[in-house]
């Protein structure tokens, strides 16, 4: 009988087909002439709904000849009702006014890019990220995102994750949460794991690749990712989703909301946890997190608090897996085991793990942290075209990472040697924890200036400081010489002072020609006094001033078709490390990128196939990246002998992404995007310890690739509505093979890979207390691919030159299920 009507259905297809037209258009701000993406078009009669593209556009497909009522609404703006009298293929231009309620925070408008900046950038959208969330962090759910490479230590996508965007890793993007800096003040990294499920209270995710435009916080040197918590919700409700997969993972949260208050309060909050064992041996993570916002929305100003934590431990997975487990055999693993002289437990530990292996054994070598983040905006509208936005913000992180250490020196920790009867320990089994205690907190600011569609202006800016404490203590000792429980054994401080002002705008020069223009200051000062954990004293203090300019322009080919291009200038400071392990003499410098883009995007109506009408968004764009003594690991050791990052002078990033998506009506739609990239360094000298002469070896390369640069990236999804409210889609990611170092030698890569998963989710519609339910499946991995996303390499001298590669190997095939209800 089923096969029957699936049978019949395709016989009276075209029959369906006839006389059927497309109603496409695109929505706008009345005031600026900016596109809103993401806005919502709802086709009244059939309850057809729709999410406004990147650009605006959106269309309808197979309408029959007939009125039709369109309602177009976006927060912040004034819903708007349309009628349409359909005869013939229609495209409408529509416009929505402004309200009270801003459809952003006025801070995260003032730090994004639009399609008058003439910068290339993707926004992910809230459907997108929802589709996407099975529990997974953060970058795994921008995955699909042009030149973006993701990789676990647990393997899993839980816990410790990380991201790369055009070659460049988290210490080079720069990450903001409702315009307020994430980034780590001292590293520059952001550690997603502290914001487990976060996904679930954000509204939408920008990501600008190259320098991009003016934000708070560390220098975007690759890419700059732009979130924005979710937008008030004009309804009460409450919902809750649920995961579980492979490795005994849990996903569990709540969400709800009083929706609009007498048309002036709301309150939104979730509660979440997320446990999984990792597919990495003993890479357990437990995470738990929550998020509150409560609003005030006036006719002219809006106040605003939110508030969102993370706590979380996981198990160390840092160490990595040897080569000779992940893609080498049993011969491979002898040779490893022969040369390193691995013996007793961790020779065992070895033997039988196998790819998922952990050098960490001990019970509690985790990892454990808790970051508070408290942030209160305030928007007030002085007059039509004016206004001013402000935020002060206040996180506090504090946590540690707890070590065992076999037979470590006790002079390390600053101890005595311990005398026992005739013999002398100079080692004992120590188990040590290293603390990070922080405070940052400071304030940002936009004055935003927008009379009419031609010109935007904003004068912005932020003041941000960050106290950091650093200690480690002593908490057991098989042998405690004169130590006493939780002695710090080093300790020091870090102060950081942040600054920035700029100005922008934006100008039409025609109905088709804007420019762009935009310039920062940036002022840092950074101290730190104490000793290291070396036992070394360590005091520096340094500042720096940086011009950063930027410039754009844009010509509308048509409504729908835009040509941009840009050129922007970034500098950078150092990373904590960069200091600590050197003095004011081998301090190295900060680096500079010089940054050209230019693209085209746009929508393209595609004809009719079998009486359907076909549409596509295409983008493509070229980029220019050219550093100015970027800082890579050398292996050189500097005047107090750490091996540490030094400048080189000329390295460059060059490329071309494409990316789009296929509408085949309402049946089906295929995204894909391609990364093609040179990523070279010039210059570059190897050193390697020679442990016969105790000296160290060079190399020099004249030219090579810049480490963990892939030349391909793609990714390709294609999504079918199966039958109404069943949708199933497979997505399939390629990255070509990566080198682990820069000297580009075939002995030291990461091998190319191709993954794919498959997606399923489920929505059912109800009209009483449970408003809709909804089932999912994501298997990761389909075809069971071994492989690695992420690794280290390190050479030496010893009778020969040895090198041994690292690697963290991704989970083989794996599943999460998922129930979400929504009242």
């Amino acid at each position: 009988m089923k096969n029957f009507l699936f049978a019949l259905a395709v016989c009276l297809l075209p029959l369906q087909l006839l006389a059927q037209f497309k109603l496409s258009g695109r929505v706008t701000d009345a005031a600026t002439g900016n596109a809103l993406a993401g806005s919502t078009v709802t086709l009244e009669g059939n309850n057809t709904r729709i999410t406004a593209a990147q650009n605006g556009a959106f269309g309808f497909t197979n309408l029959a000849a007939g009125n039709y009522t369109l309602k177009v609404s976006f927060l912040g703006f004034e819903q708007k009702t349309v009628s349409i009298n359909l005869q013939q293929d229609k495209y409408v231009q529509i416009q929505l006014l402004q309200k009270a309620v801003q459809a952003k925070e006025v801070t995260v408008q003032a730090t994004r890019a639009n399609e008058k900046t003439g910068t290339t950038f993707t926004n992910v959208t809230n459907e997108q990220i929802a589709e996407r969330n099975f529990g997974q962090d953060m970058p795994y759910l921008l995955e699909q995102v042009p030149s973006v490479v993701v990789n676990s230590d647990a393997g899993t996508g839980v816990g410790y994750t990380g991201i790369r965007i055009r070659g460049s890793d988290i210490t080079r993007i720069n990450v903001t949460v409702n315009g307020i800096p994430i980034n780590d003040s001292e590293s520059h990294g952001t550690f997603f794991v502290n914001m487990p499920d976060f996904a679930s209270s954000v509204e939408d995710i920008q990501v600008q690749r190259g320098v991009g435009t003016s934000t708070n916080g560390a220098a975007a040197f690759g890419a700059s990712i732009n979130i924005q918590t979710q937008q008030v919700r004009r309804e009460a409700y409450a919902e809750t989703d649920n995961s579980y997969g492979s490795f005994d993972t849990w996903k569990n949260n709540v969400r709800f909301g009083t929706g609009l208050i007498n048309g002036k309060f709301a309150f939104d909050g979730r509660l979440s946890r997320i446990k999984s064992d990792g597919y990495i041996d003993r890479a357990f993570s437990d995470l738990k997190s929550l998020y509150f916002s409560g609003g005030y929305y006036g006719d002219k100003t809006t106040v605003k608090f939110v508030t969102f934590s993370g706590k979380e431990q996981t198990y160390q997975a840092w160490y990595g897996t040897p080569e000779a487990l992940v893609y080498g055999n049993e011969e491979d693993l002898q040779d490893y085991i022969d040369r390193n002289w691995i013996e007793g437990a961790d020779k065992e530990n070895l033997l039988r793990s196998g790819r998922t292996y952990n050098y960490y054994t001990y019970d509690n070598e985790t990892d454990n942290y808790q970051q508070d983040h408290y942030q209160l905006h305030l928007a007030h509208d002085f007059m039509p075209g004016l206004t001013l936005s402000g935020a002060l913000h206040y996180t506090y992180g504090r946590g540690y990472y707890e070590q065992f250490k076999p037979e470590d020196d006790l002079a390390d920790y600053g101890l005595p040697n311990v005398e026992i009867g005739d013999e002398t320990r100079t080692t004992s089994d120590i188990i040590r924890r290293r603390w990070l205690d922080n405070d940052f907190y400071g304030a940002t600011y936009a004055l935003q200036y927008n009379p009419n569609s031609r010109l935007n202006a904003t004068l912005g800016g932020a003041w941000n400081r960050y106290d950091g404490r650093h200690y480690g203590e002593v908490i057991w000792a098989r042998y405690a010489s004169t130590s006493n429980i939780r002695d710090r054994y080093y300790e020091n401080d870090a102060d950081k002072t942040d600054f920035n002002i700029f100005a922008k705008a934006t100008y039409g020069l025609t109905d088709k020609l804007s420019v762009f223009g935009d310039m920062q200051v940036r002022k840092i000062n950074y101290t730190f006094t104490g000793y290291d954990n070396d036992l070394e004293s360590i005091e520096q203090d340094v500042d720096y001033t940086f011009l950063n300019p930027k410039a754009g322009i844009a010509y509308n080919l048509t409504p729908q078709q835009q040509l941009y291009a840009s050129y922007a200038i970034g500098n950078r400071e150092p990373v904590r490390d960069d200091f600590t392990e050197s003095t004011p003499n081998s301090r190295p410098k900060h680096e500079t990128l010089q940054n050209v883009e230019a693209g085209y995007r746009g929508t393209i109506g595609l004809g009719e196939l079998a009486g359907k009408a076909l549409g596509a968004t295409i983008e493509a764009n070229v980029y220019y990246m050219n550093y100015k003594n970027q800082l890579v690991v050398t292996g050189q050791i500097n005047d107090v002998g750490a091996y540490t990052r030094k400048n080189i002078d000329k390295s460059s990033r060059q490329g071309v992404e494409l990316s789009g998506a296929l509408n085949l009506g309402s049946i089906a739609k295929l995204s894909s995007n391609l990364a093609y990239s040179q990523n070279k360094i010039s210059n570059f000298s190897e050193f390697i310890d020679d442990y016969d002469t105790g000296e160290q070896v060079q190399n020099n390369y004249k030219e090579s690739t810049i480490a963990f640069s892939p030349a391909f990236v793609s990714s390709n999804q294609l999504e079918v509505e199966v039958l109404k409210g069943l949708k199933a889609a497979f997505i399939y990611k390629t990255v070509s093979k990566q080198y682990l170092d820069n000297t580009q030698n075939e002995s030291r890569i990461i091998p190319a890979y191709q993954v794919g998963d498959l997606r399923f989710r489920y929505n059912i519609g109800f009209k009483n207390l449970l408003k809709e339910l909804e089932l999912g499946l994501l298997v990761n991995n389909v075809f069971n691919e071994k492989y690695a996303a992420n690794g280290y390499t390190y050479s030496y001298i010893y009778g020969s030159q040895v090198t041994e590669n690292f690697y963290y190997p991704q989970a083989t095939r794996n599943f999460l299920l998922s129930v979400g209800l929504k009242f």
